[in-house]
């Protein structure tokens, strides 16, 4: 299939210049300087506080999950989503991998592109920023892009405020925000968010949070700067079970899933986090220095398939040390930056245990066996395995952006990291997915592992009016397995993604566009698959392409409306894999990978009344997918699924009232099917709404 963009489309864009200019979106992601979105040489979107708001925001997914190539996806209403950026992510069993998260310039991401959402207030952010594809000098061992959270700044002068909020299922929400000068060059900043939720439409499905921020900074007489940020977080998470395809049908018919037959109805993640990070930023000449260090560690009590994870001995330490100069090239202006990154992420005395709780059947084929049919507590049996985990990561990074003439932006960026895997413990127990049953583990093991991490880019942005640019880049990266699937398979090689891209972005008066084609070509591949005996392990498929076609396109008839749509087209495909079927190993090339559909697109209508009326509807489609690596089977995906929202403002006081999934529409955030034909989906949340007032002082 090729991808046609039509020139009239092009001359239409083009042809925008006539009109006002409008302020274009900034961001301090891309190139670690604040700049333009039109003038970034790829794909970036920008969510703004206006819509962070008006969406009333409290999970990433809420978001950033209308974005083109973007999937953001849960099925329980907490920070536990299904995170995909063209095709980055699809491993991933639960947690986010292979995208780079940063808060504040701050990395959230472990070194093994491993991320947790659970311990990060989105009521506290003012902005998204979502860089799409490799090669960027922030994604360190992440291939498919990098979120920057934006955070409320401690220095900007803002009001407190106390917001609360209220909503079917037992839904709670409690966030306070305080922030005050404690002398002339002094600040502080404190927020406190509570939530609960019961999702009493399905079993097991409760989830609180409890978190809380202190900010401190100071501005020194030179104007240079220092913050620091604690934070804690307690958070509990049930997660759900799937459904077979007769229950799927059942929960469309009546909205509700309960009493499932799948075997682990009592998995969950209970966590408590503390972190902490300083910033420091000064200028000397022409040259910035900002150095950043931080601290976070972690504790969770986490059953999942077949094991329940206690691990409360977690620590990740991390520094990066960066300038940024100004300076002239070619007569213009140009932009150097430097810097070097030390994380590591040591993990002491991880255990896993056999569920306690569970329920036996014999099978009727051979072996005549007994297995688990279902868990009924996740309470902790005998000790199964204990682990110690150290992951070391240390690189450097430089890029250049000039400008040789005054229609050209050229960008140069590369960056070099070493990560090294040291990982030993004792398997007493293993739970085995063929017999599905517990198994004697292998004992004593041992895994020592280094890659060399490669990334860079060549972008170059070409003005053809003073509204509309196009560009083209060129990105390279490379993905290491994460901790835990080197502990299934010592055997894997990273990955290695080549993304080419070109794309055309208009900022006018009344009109916002982008438009963005891409070819990714990634070898050896990270997926998960299953092998002879049944067993869920991560494998490198040969080599995959994607393919895709992205715009986004916003458009204000006048001043206090808004209209909007975003569309994805999405090729991808396995140019060499074979996977394990049984005792033999069939080919999928040429097959499409699953899960990600081929057509997505959403729309979005706002208005702002001068009297404080306001409004907001958003709507999104995704098309069908394939459930399986063998394209056996295809699910028709959802239409128009749409949220919305009536509030009012006035002076001090905010009222909304936010309904998403208003027509009650039951579908599938995930439906997939494993190599023996068997089906499992997860639910998507009905309607729900939520009631808020804020009241600012």
């Amino acid at each position: 299939m090729k991808i046609r963009l039509s020139i009239f489309t092009l001359m239409a864009l083009s042809s925008l210049s006539a009109q006002e200019v409008i302020l274009d979106s900034i961001s301090v992601t891309a190139t670690k300087i604040s700049t333009k979105t039109k003038d970034i040489s790829q794909s970036i979107a920008v969510v703004d506080e206006k819509t962070i708001e008006d969406k009333n925001v409290l999970n990433i997914q809420d978001a950033i999950g209308d974005i083109p190539g973007v999937i953001a996806e849960s099925s329980t209403n907490s920070p536990s989503p299904r995170l995909i950026i063209r095709g980055a992510g699809l491993k991933a069993r639960y947690g986010v991998r292979e995208i780079m998260i940063m808060k504040d310039g701050v990395p959230m991401t472990d070194p093994d592109s491993f991320t947790r959402f659970d311990f990060i207030d989105m009521q506290d952010v003012s902005s998204v920023e979502v860089q799409k594809g490799p090669g960027s000098i922030n994604a360190v061992n992440a291939t498919g892009g990098v979120i920057q959270l934006v955070t409320k700044s401690v220095f900007k002068d803002d009001k407190n405020r106390i917001k609360v909020g209220a909503g079917n299922d037992n839904q709670r929400n409690v966030n306070l925000k305080l922030r005050g000068a404690l002398s002339k060059d002094d600040f502080v900043a404190f927020t406190f968010s509570k939530r609960t939720i019961d999702n009493s439409w399905r079993d097991h499905n409760k989830f609180d949070s409890t978190q809380a921020t202190l900010k401190y900074g100071h501005m020194f007489e030179d104007d240079s700067t220092f913050e620091t940020e604690f934070s804690y977080t307690e958070s509990n998470m049930e997660l759900p079970a799937s459904m077979t395809a007769s229950e799927f049908e059942t929960f469309k018919n009546t909205g509700s899933q309960h009493n499932t037959s799948d075997q682990w109805q009592n998995s969950g993640r209970d966590s408590k986090i503390f972190s902490i990070n300083a910033k420091y930023e000064k200028e000397v000449g022409s040259t910035t220095f900002k150095p950043r260090v931080y601290f976070n560690t972690w504790e969770h009590f986490h059953p999942v398939t077949g094991m329940i994870n206690d691990s409360n001995d977690n620590s990740v330490y991390g520094t990066d040390l960066e300038l940024n100069n100004l300076h002239k090239l070619f007569g213009q202006k140009a932009t150097f930056v430097a810097g070097v990154t030390l994380k590591a992420d040591i993990t002491n005395g991880a255990k896993k245990y056999k569920y306690a709780d569970y329920e036996t059947k014999v099978a009727t084929s051979w072996p005549f066996a007994p297995y688990i049919s279902k868990t009924l507590s996740d309470n902790k049996g005998a000790l199964a395995q204990t682990e110690d985990s150290k992951t070391i990561l240390y690189g450097g990074y430089l890029m250049e952006t000039f400008s040789p003439s005054n229609d050209f932006i050229i960008d140069v960026s590369t960056r070099v990291d070493e990560l090294s895997f040291d990982i030993s413990g004792n398997e007493v127990t293993a739970y085995s997915y063929s017999l599905k049953n517990y198994t004697a583990g292998k004992g004593l093991y041992n895994v020592d592992k280094s890659y060399t991490l490669f990334s860079a880019k060549l972008g170059a942005v070409y003005k053809i009016t003073d509204t509309t640019n196009m560009y083209a880049s060129v990105a390279t990266a490379n993905q290491a397995p994460t901790t835990s699937e080197l502990g299934e398979n010592e055997q894997l090689n990273m990955a290695t993604s080549v993304n080419y891209e070109i794309g055309l972005k208009t900022r006018a008066k009344n009109i916002s566009a982008d438009i963005a084609i891409y070819q990714n070509d990634v070898d050896d591949e990270i997926i998960q698959i299953k092998d002879a005996n049944g067993n869920s392990i991560y494998d490198n498929a040969g080599k995959t392409q994607k393919r895709g076609l992205e715009v986004t396109a916003v458009y204000k008839p006048i001043e206090s409306v808004q209209l909007g749509a975003n569309y994805a087209f999405s090729e991808f495909k396995f140019i060499k894999f074979s996977e394990n079927v049984g005792s033999s190993s069939v080919s999928r090339d040429g097959n499409y990978l699953p899960y990600i559909p081929k057509n997505q697109y959403s729309l979005f209508a706002t208005y702002n009344m001068k009297n404080g009326f306001k409004s907001r509807v958003t709507t999104k489609t995704w098309g069908k997918y394939y459930m399986d690596n063998a394209n056996t089977q295809e699910y028709d995906g959802y239409q128009f699924v749409t949220d919305i929202m009536l509030g009012y403002e006035k002076d001090a006081h905010n009222i909304q009232l936010n309904i998403n999934n208003i027509t009650n529409q039951y579908y599938a955030m995930e439906a997939l099917k494993d190599v023996y034909g068997n089906e499992s989906y997860k639910a998507a949340a009905p309607i729900n709404g939520m009631l808020t007032y804020i009241y600012k002082f």
